[in-house]
Order: C-alpha cells, then sequence, then structure tokens
C-alpha cells in the first residue's frame, strides 16, 4: 500500500519528520506541539492556549490529508506536567463534544523550554 505525505504551511513543520501520512484509508498525524506556524513561537503560555493551537495545527493537518476531527478515531498526548491534565481536558473538550476518539495521556520525558503539550491524531477515512 503507498504512503502519501501530507503537508501544509498551516502546521509546524520539521525536516526531521513527516507532519502526516495518509496510508490507504488512515491519517497519521504526528506529535504536534502548541507552536504558531505563522509566528514560529508557542501560542501562549497557558495549556489551555498551547492545547487549542496543537489542535488548531492537527486540523490543519487532516485538512490537507481530507480528513476532519470527525474522523479521528485515537488521540495521543504527552504534557510536560502532569499538572496541567485538567486545563488539557478544558480545552479538549471543546473540540470533542460528543462521541469523542479514544485517547491516552502520557508525560514527556523530555525538557524543552516553553513547550507545554504535543498531541498526534490517527484518522480513519473508510
Amino acid at each position: 500500500m503507498p504512503r502519501l505525505i501530507i503537508t501544509t504551511p498551516n502546521a509546524p513543520s520539521s525536516p526531521l519528520f513527516s507532519q502526516g501520512v495518509r496510508a490507504g484509508s488512515q491519517v497519521f498525524v504526528s506529535g504536534t506541539t502548541g507552536m504558531d506556524p505563522s509566528t514560529g513561537a508557542m501560542a501562549g503560555d497557558t495549556i489551555q492556549e498551547q492545547t487549542r493551537q496543537a489542535l488548531t495545527n492537527c486540523e490543519a493537518i487532516l485538512e490537507a490529508a481530507g480528513a476532519t476531527l470527525d474522523d479521528v478515531v485515537e488521540v495521543g498526548i504527552l504534557l510536560t506536567d502532569p499538572a496541567d491534565f485538567a486545563g488539557m481536558n478544558e480545552e479538549y473538550a471543546r473540540w470533542f463534544p460528543t462521541d469523542p476518539p479514544t485517547r491516552y495521556a502520557a508525560k514527556l520525558g523530555a525538557e524543552i523550554p516553553g513547550l507545554l503539550v504535543s498531541i498526534r491524531m490517527t484518522a480513519y477515512l473508510g
């Protein structure tokens, strides 16, 4: 099955990984931070601001692949500080108000200055 590399200027990018990959009917979105792609800086200092931007970035990658948040079946969340879990959930719930996808969350083991959250997704286009 061929894979299609997904790129968009509407989300942060890196030469080290693809923003997304579509393989058949699945779309895999790389771990995406709260970085604003127009400025190259984190979208804010709060977990809510960075969660909102990370989800906006994921949504842009999904859109470039022909998917939407309604197609998401799994979300993975990495937090630098587990104390931010409630604040992240507060923003996350706005994006998936009903029938949310499966999800896992864990503590990010690396210290990256200014980074509070990274979110990855898998979508299914059946």
